[in-house]
């Protein structure tokens, strides 16, 4: 089996950040960065569903710039397997991250894509969603457990 995590680098959040003069955003500068938390929490189950398994493949993916490369190397203490970096310069939109992940699936044919729910900088919780449009595959979303079959996933979703 095959599982791909896609991770996103955020600033730390337990960190204490400013905001830009101009109110457009956060200030970055000397900002200590880390993997997304909830990301984090997908990569975690992957290790877990390996752990049960005895035997898959974690390969996390990020996209940006060459500082996301200490993330990824986090990923793989973490776990995984393999981390690729699709080096982008500036930002993309949520589609246009999803496309890029397209291209990944596409690529590695993994049997499984966990996700985090959401980001912590932008909030959005929308890649995943548009990821599994673009593929025309099935999704869960907000799962707080997934036990894999053979032929299918089970998962537990948490609700209000």
């Amino acid at each position: 089996m095959r599982i791909l995590c896609p991770i996103k680098r955020v600033v730390d959040p337990y960190a204490k950040v400013r905001a830009l003069p101009d109110g457009t955003g956060i200030d970055a500068a000397g900002a200590k960065f880390d993997i997304n938390p909830f990301d984090e929490i997908a990569l975690e189950e992957a290790v877990q569903i390996r752990d049960r398994l005895g035997t898959a493949e974690i390969i996390v993916v990020s996209i940006g710039e060459p500082a996301v490369e200490d993330q990824l190397r986090k990923a793989l203490a973490m776990g995984a397997d393999r981390a690729i970096l699709l080096e982008i310069s500036g930002t993309t939109d949520s589609l246009g991250i999803a496309k890029l992940l397209k291209e990944v699936v596409q690529e590695l044919q993994p049997d499984l894509v966990l996700m985090g729910k959401q980001a912590t900088d932008d909030d959005h919780n929308q890649v995943a969603q548009m990821l599994a449009g673009i593929l025309n595959w099935p999704q869960a979303t907000f799962a707080s457990g997934v036990e894999v079959k053979p032929d299918r996933a089970i998962v537990t979703r948490e609700t209000d």
